[in-house]
């Protein structure tokens, strides 16, 4: 009898420490939700366990470093847009709801907090501009303590008549953070301080501009901090830059499609992410719906190494693990979450099980095991 005991004991200490995936789905209603889920990281399979309501078209989440508040967009597209903040309670995925905020724009989209958990910030596509929003002891949002209004247009007149902020990522040492803006062909640069949440243009460079027509979507900064790639959503490339974190500058090095060649329909990117050892990078196609796979060289170009398909429509979101095993991918209009073992010696990627179903996939966030 003890020795079942143990192993029941063990098993439920195994089963507990599994890590959590969060995941939204987009959508307004009954449908609308924050979803939950443990990951196995051997088998690469994902296990439901909650499914938290009280949000609408929670576009995008991010999760504080240490991993015990969850940030979402709230009401994106509704009148007034906000950012919702939640404390993560135990390790069956429930969230209790702290307060929300005011985002300061319309079409709220992305949200991001930085390495010491005090300034959570956000990207308003609409409205074009960008917030910061302080974060209290407990995790619940302050008011907003800066704002900016972008302004300009890009190269495609019909998407790009004005400003479009769609991303805005803290850097790896907290100091800046960048807004990619898909209206007007530019990576906003400004410093930022955390204690205070509060932003300020970069004085040795306010911005990077990119090929007029790019439509620059999602960034992301290289695990060895000193280089940022770029996907495009309009022209469909990653464009490579390199980061000086020093002063806060940004030197463009290359540029490199996501399609193949002879590919002729519509298709507009999405979403990259990096391995954390810093070799491979992943970019999505929603049209094509594919999953473009990089190397990345000592000096941080890319060199092309496959297009697979993402397993649904209109890949989204990645994630992928800690480990670097697991890539995981959020199709929106295809309604599921497919996850994909890495091959770490060729890049090569391998869908691993079923589909799992989530309405309208949006935003895919890890919390690792306690």
């Amino acid at each position: 009898m003890r020795t079942i005991l143990l192993t029941l004991l063990a098993t439920i200490s195994v089963s507990a420490a599994e890590p959590l995936v969060f995941v939204t789905a987009f959508a307004s209603g009954e449908k609308a939700g924050i979803h939950a889920f443990g990951f196995d990281s051997e088998k690469g399979t994902l296990k439901p366990l909650k499914r938290t309501t009280g949000v609408q078209s929670p576009f995008f989440i991010a999760l504080s470093p240490d991993r015990r508040f969850l940030y979402s967009i709230d009401e994106f597209g509704g009148k007034d847009n906000f950012v919702a903040a939640f404390a993560i309670e135990g390790r069956g995925g429930d969230l209790r709801a702290l307060n929300r905020q005011n985002s300061r724009g319309k079409a709220a989209c992305f949200v991001d907090v930085d390495p010491t958990g005090k300034s959570v910030l956000v990207a308003n596509y609409s409205s074009g501009n960008v917030t910061s929003l302080p974060v209290k002891a407990d995790g619940s949002l302050g008011e907003a303590s800066s704002f900016f209004q972008h302004s300009g247009s890009g190269g495609d007149p019909k998407r790009q008549a004005g400003p479009k902020a769609h991303c805005f990522v803290v850097s790896p040492d907290g100091k800046h953070a960048l807004a990619a803006d898909l209206g007007i062909d530019k990576v906003m640069i400004y410093t930022l301080d955390a204690a205070t949440a509060k932003l300020a243009p970069n004085a040795a460079q306010p911005f990077a501009k990119l090929t007029p027509g790019s439509g620059p979507r999602h960034l992301v900064f290289h695990p060895g901090g000193k280089l940022v790639y770029v996907i495009n959503e309009l022209a469909n490339t990653i464009t490579v830059f390199d980061w000086n974190a020093a002063d806060g500058t940004l030197k463009e090095k290359q540029t490199i499609a996501t399609l193949p060649a002879n590919f002729t329909g519509k298709s507009y990117t999405a979403d990259l992410k990096i391995t954390p050892d810093g070799k491979l990078l992943y970019g999505t196609n929603r049209g094509h719906d594919s999953l473009a796979s990089y190397r990345i060289a000592e000096d941080g170009t890319l060199t092309l190494l496959a297009i697979d398909p993402s397993g649904g429509k209109g890949p989204q979101n990645l994630l992928i693990t800690p480990d670097g095993r697991w890539l995981l991918c959020a199709n929106m209009p295809g309604n599921n979450i497919v996850v994909f073992k890495i091959d770490s010696a060729s890049g090569g990627i391998t869908p691993q099980g079923d589909p799992v179903e989530v309405p309208m996939a949006s935003c895919i966030r890890w919390s690792p095991e306690s």
